[in-house]
């Protein structure tokens, strides 16, 4: 099953499909039809978040899914699948690949990652799992602790990298020549050039979520770059 989820991903476009509660196509139904558009479009696979959008994803669509539970706990900065709890709904709903917040932050109950790790891969042996990384340190770590996957969707939302000029190809190249496990490219990717380029930096596949299923970060990036007249977006929410 591993090798399967492997060589349907290698070499493709991963769409993510998220709508948080604030945006206006917050929906497990629109998520799907989005999940289906890039479907038909040549996604390979979906990154979706919540047991609710997945569920109703893989009612009709057949590819692999990348979960994530987005939960902000109070006392830590990780709000990307960060507990046990957020793990057990992912893998009960039978999502493929769970990626988890790898960065070197303190986790909820003051866990480290190396803890956590050994907790979630004792209980799930079986189970795919992406680190969510922000530096080449942090993939570099991952990748030794024996994560299936090694993305850099946190480069630039973190302390440490914030500021950070993305898409952050430096550190495509760089995992991608040291690290013995498939790197995942995401985040900041807006065009096809620039996707193109995560290629040529030698990644494994890569993530695209706002340029394709955001609609009103879209059209904010049009609107920016163009300078065109505009709406009061503030009056607008």
């Amino acid at each position: 099953m591993c090798e399967k989820i492997y060589s349907k991903l290698k070499g493709g476009l991963i769409v993510s499909c998220q709508a948080l509660c604030e945006e206006p196509l917050y929906s497990s139904y629109i998520m799907s039809r989005m999940a289906c558009a890039a479907k038909e479009g040549g996604a390979v696979g979906i990154r979706a978040n919540s047991v609710e959008d997945i569920t109703e994803i893989k009612k009709v669509v057949d590819l692999p899914v990348i979960g994530i539970i987005k939960q902000v706990y109070p006392e830590s900065e990780v709000y990307i699948t960060p507990t046990m709890k957020e793990v057990d709904a992912l893998v009960e709903c039978g999502v493929e690949i769970i990626a988890v917040d790898a960065t070197k932050r303190m986790r909820p109950g003051g866990k480290v990652l190396v803890d956590f790790w050994s907790e979630i891969r004792k209980k799930h042996p079986r189970q795919l799992f992406m680190a969510d990384c922000s530096d080449y340190e942090e993939g570099m770590y991952a990748a030794d602790l024996g994560f299936d996957f090694i993305g850099t969707t946190m480069s630039g939302y973190t302390a440490g990298t914030r500021g950070r000029s993305l898409p952050d190809f430096e550190l495509m190249k760089r995992l991608s020549k040291d690290c013995k496990k498939p790197v995942i490219a995401e985040g900041g990717i807006w065009t096809p050039e620039q996707l193109k380029e995560c290629f040529l930096a030698g990644v494994f596949a890569s993530v695209v979520g706002s340029a394709i299923t955001r609609p009103r970060e879209i059209t904010k990036y049009f609107i920016s770059g163009s300078g065109c007249v505009t709406n009061n977006i503030e009056e607008k929410r």
